[in-house]
């Protein structure tokens, strides 16, 4: 398979073994990691290339990507030159543009990884990094693909813990009253309730076998890997980008 790596096994602990199991397991396969950039960002014009701390918004992805232990390529899908000129300078390949049909607003977010996975083949295991994901690090993305390849998932997702319960949210009718949005009873103490997670759209891995027999990136035995609210800061806005500086400022909050 292209870019396959042989890695040495150490011994160790039970803990140790387990893990060089699981890294020789990876290593026997080759990981694609795909970032998707579109030039027309609607929430932050620009936003791909919109500078956070000193370099292209970007560039943080990349980075994440190029450190990782077990991916193989990083490429960005974009139908952008300035992205993929900016892209290609902080150490991405950029082996195709993306046809415009694959950059509208209504474009389905699974597509421009499917095209991906056609245009650049013979890879087993493929992660989408959202560059709008910039505090996510390599050692979050090895560890999400060590924990789906581990267990022998198809799938594995980044999750932050929901920062509202369902149980304790409401709609608003037509007549504008509450009405509860879960049957259960309503709990006044959040202990009891059981924790409820949301992707942060920091980490999508998947088999591409998997991924191209589905077309989702959460068909069924999906795993979470869970990271702090902190890390799972999205970039959608210029408010964003000022509490992601801020956070890169405070290393300490971004170490749990």
């Amino acid at each position: 398979m292209a870019g396959c790596r042989r890695r040495q096994v150490l011994t160790g602990s039970r803990r140790e073994l387990r893990y060089d199991a699981i890294v020789n397991m990876i290593s026997n396969h080759a990981v694609l990691a795909v970032i998707p950039a579109r030039a027309n960002s609607k929430g932050l014009p620009g936003k791909n290339v919109a500078e956070l701390a000193g370099r292209p918004l970007i560039a943080w992805s990349i980075d994440a990507a190029r450190q990782s232990d077990h991916v193989d390529r990083v490429i960005v899908s974009t139908d952008s030159r300035e992205i993929a000129d900016t892209a290609e300078l902080w150490g991405a390949d950029v082996p195709f543009l993306r046809p415009a049909a694959l950059a509208m607003d209504d474009t389905p977010g699974i597509a421009p990884l499917l095209h991906a996975c056609q245009m650049v083949p013979d890879y087993d295991y493929v992660a989408l990094l959202q560059p709008t994901s910039p505090l996510r690090t390599a050692a979050d993305l090895d560890s999400a693909i060590s924990l789906m390849v581990g267990r022998g998932a198809d799938f594995c997702i980044s999750v932050t813990r929901a920062k509202q319960h369902p149980n304790w949210l409401f709609r608003q009718s037509d007549e504008g009253y509450l009405q509860r949005y879960e049957e259960a009873r309503m709990e006044t103490d959040r202990q009891s309730l059981s924790p409820v997670y949301a992707p942060n759209g920091a980490i999508y891995v998947a088999r591409i076998d998997a991924l191209l027999e589905q077309g989702t990136l959460s068909g069924p035995g999906t795993l979470a890997y869970e990271m702090s609210a902190e890390r799972s800061t999205d970039i959608d806005t210029a408010l964003d980008l000022k509490i992601c500086e801020w956070l890169l400022a405070e290393p300490t909050l971004l170490a749990a």
